[in-house]
């Protein structure tokens, strides 16, 4: 499976105005797209930075619908967000949920970079290695991690139940990136905390 992130930076204060645009406009046009299994929407009210992401059930049916999707997401981040917008597209190499996401759950977000040689191994590190100590953290709900080969970089996501919940675990989970990143040989570029506007992602485990 593979997924398209949007990543906007958004006006502060069009934020509302692009979570009710996303959950009543975008999120039912998607679902009619063939191939689309739902969307995920990760905002940071501090910085602006907004966070869209699809998924889809191959490469194929992601590239085909670029064209539509291109105007939706040219309408939302311009328009309603009234900010920029970057995209990249992924290969969906993991996702495990211990439960269902609940409301006021919260994402800590990673971005790393590994030589694409060791791309294998540094997915077998997350999902062998770090998963399981995520999963004693408090509130830990589920996570992800998206991939591209090409340019060796990579998100992982990790979904608490509350933004109080993921404060508390910073510190450990800090420990525990640190050693992952030691262990597998990644470069951390960059970790955001945000809240889970909108959770309607259907992907299955793919542990």
């Amino acid at each position: 499976m593979f997924a398209r992130s949007t990543t906007i930076e958004a006006q502060l204060s069009a934020i509302d105005a692009g979570i009710a645009y996303v959950r009543k406009e975008v999120l039912p046009a998607l679902t009619d797209i063939p191939g689309c299994f739902g969307l995920s929407l990760l905002v940071d009210r501090q910085s602006g930075r907004c966070i869209a992401t699809t998924a889809w059930e191959s490469e194929q049916t992601m590239y085909d619908s670029e064209g539509l999707v291109g105007v939706i997401r040219a309408r939302a981040a311009h328009e309603v967000f009234r900010g920029r917008a970057g995209i990249q597209e992924w290969e969906i190499a993991m996702v495990h949920r211990d439960h269902r996401t609940r409301p006021g759950a919260c994402v800590r977000v990673t971005w790393g970079r590994v030589d694409p040689a060791r791309f294998d191994a540094a997915i077998e590190n997350y999902r062998y290695r770090a998963v399981p100590g995520l999963e004693q953290l408090e509130g830990f709900g589920s996570a992800s991690l998206l991939v591209d080969r090409g340019s060796g970089l990579g998100v992982a996501t990790e979904t608490f139940d509350s933004a109080d919940a993921m404060a508390r675990n910073r510190r450990d989970a800090a420990a525990m990136r640190e050693r992952s990143a030691l262990q597998s040989g990644v470069e951390i570029l960059d970790v955001g905390e945000f809240e889970l506007a909108l959770a309607h992602l259907r992907v299955p485990e793919l542990i």
